[in-house]
């Protein structure tokens, strides 16, 4: 038999049990295939779960619901000697996370598929030796698998940085204390999370970021508004630097950095290392299977298969973007197309990015979903953009969310949506109106005909569609 189609013990083996591994597993097991997770984690749950997306949110719930009793005043209501109790925030949290936790464990322990505790790694592009975290070790061949091994906290060569101390979000997440203030190194959505949670505690929050704008990539329209807002709320934001070192003198931190020529110096008792994070691929051995690692992710094309036909890759450890969703419809996507391979029949399917979707849950939020003007500038496509700020929209006035706006960008000719943006209140549920829209191909028009209830912050998109319909006969 040929590599794929010899005896094996397992058709499928799956490596990590978060969410892009857990989904692979699942559509796996439901096309029939023998299947066996790996997870090598000293917890159960993968990054979303433990110490990503789920966490955070929890701890910014309770900072928001903290920064609503000093805003008390404009709604006509007198609240007074109210605090918080950081331990019993954190308490929460892991209550929650508990749960969750407890949750995916049992459907990874369902038996709709093996599930293993155990560190894997490749001894050839069949065969996988696992470290089983009671310390015995095993063998396993399986004929086709998926590295779904997520990522770790990235520590750049700024000098000093490694030795200085500095948290990661890790430790923002698990903290009983808020320091008086903190320097935050990056301006990511992490990074602003994590500074918008503890500004709003009452931390003096500087936020030092390499590149011109917070969250590169976004549009710079975006990106301004938000820092405007940013920086009323009392964050000190610094843009465009370049990191010359970090300091640690006894209780304190201290960043050296350089902008527009000027060097500066800052320092506080807490620092937050925000500077992004890179694929787990630690002891994997990658290259005695022959997969293929372009810069540190592994090479993986749209069909998700890596140098190695039968061997695929899904979320954080391939890319192209960190984000649990699309990293499990990558896994889910692998499988069928794992399937195909092993059946040896059927056209490869291949990721679609065109909604491409992330929010940031700061104070105003941000949302994005398919193509930013640069983005579209840079595919030769002609188009047409259309803004409507909060500050001029009843029921956002009504909330005294005054920040921010939302865009529609469109094709010019077709005058389908191809992308949109929002800063603002709720802005991550506001932003999937559009993906609905998108996902169906709207165009302007056709979104403005949409009926909303009035008065509600959704019905700020018929503005902007209005501009950009087709139809000049369509009104808001």
């Amino acid at each position: 038999m040929d590599q794929v189609g010899r005896m094996s013990d397992y058709d499928f083996a799956v490596i990590g049990g978060g969410s892009a591994g857990y989904a692979a597993a699942r559509t796996a097991a439901s096309l029939g295939l023998k299947t066996i997770v790996l997870d090598g984690g000293k917890e159960v749950g993968g990054l979303c779960i433990l110490r990503g997306c789920m966490p955070s949110k929890s701890l910014i719930e309770s900072a928001n619901r903290f920064r609503a009793f000093g805003q008390a005043r404009e709604f006509g209501l007198r609240v007074t000697d109210f605090s918080y109790d950081a331990t019993e925030i954190v308490a929460r949290k892991r209550r929650l996370i508990g749960e969750f936790a407890d949750f995916r464990r049992e459907q990874l322990e369902s038996g709709k598929f093996e599930f293993v505790r155990g560190k894997a790694s490749f001894l050839d592009a069949q065969t996988l030796q696992v470290d089983l975290l009671d310390g015995a070790t095993r063998t396993i061949t399986t004929r086709s698998a998926l590295v779904a091994t997520g990522s770790v906290v990235n520590v750049p060569p700024v000098p000093g940085l490694a030795e200085s101390g500095a948290w990661t979000s890790d430790d923002v997440l698990e903290l009983t204390a808020i320091p008086d203030s903190i320097i935050v190194l990056g301006a990511g959505p992490v990074a602003l999370e994590m500074a918008h949670y503890l500004a709003s505690l009452g931390a003096k929050v500087t936020i030092i970021q390499r590149s011109a704008q917070l969250l590169t990539g976004v549009d710079p329209d975006v990106a301004a508004e938000l820092e405007r807002a940013l920086k009323e709320r009392g964050l000190e934001i610094h843009t465009g630097t370049s990191l010359v070192q970090v300091e640690r003198e006894g209780e304190l931190r201290r960043v050296t950095f350089e902008k527009d020529g000027v060097t500066h110096t800052i320092e506080a008792p807490a620092l937050l290392n925000a500077l992004g994070r890179r694929p787990n691929l630690a002891s994997l051995g990658l290259e005695k299977a022959g997969i293929s690692v372009e810069g540190n992710h592994i090479a993986a094309s749209a069909t998700q298969q890596t140098s190695v036909p039968h061997i695929f890759a899904a979320g954080d450890c391939c890319g192209p973007y960190e984000v649990v969703h699309i990293a499990i419809e990558q896994a889910e996507l692998a499988v069928r197309n794992a399937f195909k391979v092993l059946q040896g029949s059927g056209t490869l399917e291949k990721m679609d990015y065109r909604l491409k979707l992330y929010a940031v849950f700061t104070e105003p939020q941000v949302a994005v979903v398919g193509l930013s003007e640069a983005e579209a500038a840079a595919k030769g496509l002609e188009y047409l953009t259309a803004s409507y700020p909060f500050n001029d929209h009843g029921k956002s006035m009504i909330m005294d969310e005054m920040h921010g706006f939302v865009k529609l960008i469109v094709e010019k000719h077709t005058r389908e949506i191809i992308g949109a943006s929002v800063v603002g209140p709720h802005a991550s549920d506001l932003i999937e109106e559009v993906v609905v829209a998108m996902r169906f191909r709207s165009t302007a028009g056709q979104f403005a005909l949409i009926p909303h209830y009035h008065p509600t912050l959704c019905e700020i998109w018929t503005y902007p569609a209005s501009d950009l319909a087709e139809d000049a006969s369509v009104e808001s």
